[in-house]
């Protein structure tokens, strides 16, 4: 059964490398695929334990586990704002046996952030995309908002006391304000979270109202929405969630153009055998296809995500000029 521990992600990477080593067919420069995984695969996660992010990765490994014959576990490499598990996986070895599960945020981090020590693109090979859902926009009971209308109006009139929170500099829940900030004409000022802080932290410091409002999975805020805590103001794509079907999207509250899902993806780091990335991705595929993995996309508001490789190399890029156009960046 996979499991999942939180490593600091030097010690990790020196925990990892001294443990696997470097496979020697890929060493040798033949990278055989007849006994390819022989031995565990690890997927690594930036968000932390309980995000969606770490929720799919439990689940996909589930069943990767029983497809490919080895054991497929989850290590949560947090911190440096969602960056620190590519980071570590940019310098394992390209051998097939480290996967990333990233959201958007590994496009958008090309264009947010010029103190990374690895290339969020040109490091990594996109293996599958996996899901598509949307975010949903809250803000606290306290703060006496109940609508997008109402948020508007606040920041508008009062721009120096509104702010929103997020995940880090270049994840979706920065890109999601940001953007909402453009499209809506506001000038709320974004709060950086703590080191190690994540998504359920974020939720609870807006819940606590020192932050405004944040953008978030919508089923980590649903607990929180369903007690009262946390005031669901809009969803960010074009059509409702059926997890919320009566909040309206953040197009139907006032913003007709906002338009911005959030997707989840698998990638293997640069050089890795073509052949093993083949099959990785049919294991993927095979796993994503799985009835219990549809009922669990269900339950989580989630959309299967089928693209090729050649178009998700597109999505990546397409977002990453996304991110650059609305943080006037020039790094994609």
């Amino acid at each position: 059964m996979p499991h999942s521990s939180t490593f600091g992600r030097l010690a990790f990477g020196a925990i990892v490398v001294c443990a696997i080593g470097v496979d020697p067919s890929v060493a040798a420069g033949n990278g055989t695929n007849a006994s390819f995984p022989s031995r565990q695969i690890l997927i690594l996660e930036p968000f932390g334990v309980g995000g969606g992010p770490d929720l799919l990765a439990r689940a996909l490994a589930e069943k990767l586990t029983e497809i490919l014959h080895q054991s497929v576990d989850v290590h949560n490499v947090v911190g440096e704002g969602a960056t620190a598990a590519p980071s570590t996986a940019a310098k394992l070895p390209a051998d097939g046996y480290t996967l990333l599960i990233n959201t958007n945020a590994q496009a958008y981090s090309r264009a947010a952030r010029t103190d990374l020590n690895y290339d969020p693109i040109a490091d990594f090979v996109p293996v599958r995309t996996l899901t598509e859902q949307p975010y949903v926009l809250v803000t606290g009971k306290g703060t006496g908002i109940h609508s997008l209308s109402n948020l508007i109006a606040k920041a508008k009139n009062q721009p120096q006391i509104v702010t929103f929170g997020s995940t880090g500099v270049g994840t979706g829940t920065h890109i999601g304000g940001e953007m909402l900030n453009r499209q809506a004409g506001l000038h709320a000022r974004h709060v950086l979270p703590g080191p190690t802080e994540a998504i359920s932290d974020v939720l609870f410091d807006v819940a606590l109202g020192k932050f405004t409002y944040c953008f978030a999975p919508i089923t980590l805020a649903l607990p929180a929405i369903r007690a009262g805590d946390l005031v669901p103001l809009g969803t960010s794509t074009r059509n409702r969630s059926r997890l919320l079907p009566n909040v309206p999207t953040i197009a139907e509250a006032g913003v007709p153009r906002f338009n911005f899902p959030l997707w989840y993806g698998i990638w293997v780091r640069s050089g890795t055998p073509s052949n093993r990335i083949a099959k990785l991705d049919r294991a993927l595929a095979a796993a994503m296809s799985k009835p219990a993995m549809h009922k669990w996309l269900q339950a989580h508001g989630a959309e299967p995500l089928h693209l090729s490789q050649a178009q998700f190399r597109i999505l990546i890029q397409t977002d990453c000029h996304q991110a650059a156009k609305i943080l006037k960046s020039n790094r994609c």
